[in-house]
């Protein structure tokens, strides 16, 4: 089960999709909702495309199925924000969690058809990956995504816990590195991480909506051994984890 927070400003995240769904407003009965999207995906207001228009009948594919589950997402959180402004708050209410559902089933179903479609690794042995972010809904998305996919996923909120489980006797075969954190960011957390002998080698995985250039974050040997953009393209993300323990450095 999905728990859902509704806070004004708080961010849901269905990684596996791509999509980001925010509560940017609440205004008296009027609420802001924000929704991002991968660029071939395209969520449009009710009035200003329907979703025949977008999604042509005669082209089916996964896309023109994912499409036409998200422009019911979007005809959902019209009719949401409409009943909002009408005052009905209950029936709004009940209209945003089933929008959340359907975001929820779009993004489970994501995830098996990836284990479905996903090699598996190396038998006997088990990828170790630590998760550094400090959103938990996204934490706790990514973490189920990559157990599914048949991988040992620790998880911390921010650099302070990711060093202190380093410290410990289990090392990873790979860190997943988020950016923009409380107590300790990204940046300072991979200077620490690659200060300290006894983690020579590790690999570092840089997971952000920023990029390299604009953290002030390397790549190599020093810095980073390679950057997932988000929203995430799992696949690519599971294929890197996997030769991350098939490579030599992987066994140190």
């Amino acid at each position: 089960m999905l728990v859902l927070s509704r806070r004004a400003g708080e961010r849901i995240v269905f990684p596996s999709i791509g999509v980001t769904v925010q509560l940017l407003r609440i205004n008296g009965s009027v609420a802001r909702v924000g929704i991002e999207a991968p660029p071939s995906v395209r969520v449009l207001r009710e009035e200003v495309v329907s979703p025949a228009a977008e999604c042509p009948p005669e082209q089916p594919s996964p896309t023109h199925e994912l499409c036409n589950r998200l422009s019911k997402v979007a005809l959902t959180l019209h009719l949401f924000q409409r009943l909002r402004d009408a005052g009905r708050d209950a029936e709004a209410e009940s209209t945003l969690e089933r929008a959340f559902r359907a975001l929820d089933a779009l993004d489970r179903d994501a995830v098996a058809a990836l284990v479905a479609g996903s090699p598996a690794a190396a038998p006997g042995r088990v990828p170790r990956a630590l998760l550094v972010e400090d959103d938990v809904n996204e934490r706790e998305l990514l973490a189920g995504l990559l157990t599914m996919n048949g991988c040992e996923c620790a998880t911390a909120a921010d650099g302070e816990e990711a060093l202190q489980y380093l410290a410990g006797e289990v090392r990873p075969d790979v860190v997943l590195l988020d950016m923009r954190m409380p107590r300790r960011d990204g940046p300072s957390t991979l200077r620490a991480i690659r200060a300290e002998p006894r983690l020579a080698g590790l690999r570092v995985f840089g997971v952000s909506g920023s990029a390299p250039l604009e953290m002030g974050v390397p790549t190599g040997p020093d810095g980073v051994d390679g950057w997932f953009p988000k929203p995430l393209n799992p696949r690519t993300l599971w294929d890197a984890i996997r030769r991350s323990v098939s490579s030599p450095a992987a066994s140190n």
